[in-house]
């Protein structure tokens, strides 16, 4: 299966979870994965959450910023990877000056 992202509109989620600014996604979902490509504009951020059901893996494609994970602020840049497995919090910041883009997959458990 293909998922062609670049054919994809972005959906523009303002403020998500509780978050600052906008983010951008494009998503394929089915019953178990989300499967996005995303950014985050300078100065936004993705609300501090716990995945109940679920993990998350989110790998940094272009750009820098942060992720609180567990209540610890970890840098993040482009080329590497965040995982927050089921049952702990996490938030991706971007305290940067240029968009952060990132790929990330949530896997239903």
């Amino acid at each position: 299966m293909i998922i062609d992202f670049e054919s994809m509109g972005f959906d523009k989620k303002t403020e998500f979870l509780g978050g600052k600014g906008d983010f951008y996604v494009r998503s394929s979902k089915d019953s178990m994965n989300n499967i996005m490509c995303d950014y985050l504009e300078p100065g936004a951020s993705i609300g501090y959450h716990k995945h109940e059901t679920n993990s998350e893996i989110i790998y940094i494609i272009k750009g820098s910023g942060k992720v609180l994970y567990d209540n610890i602020e970890e840098m993040v840049k482009e080329g590497q990877c965040h995982y927050c497995p089921k049952g702990h919090f996490h938030s991706l910041i971007n305290d940067s000056g240029s968009n952060l883009y990132f790929f990330a997959v949530v896997c239903e458990q």
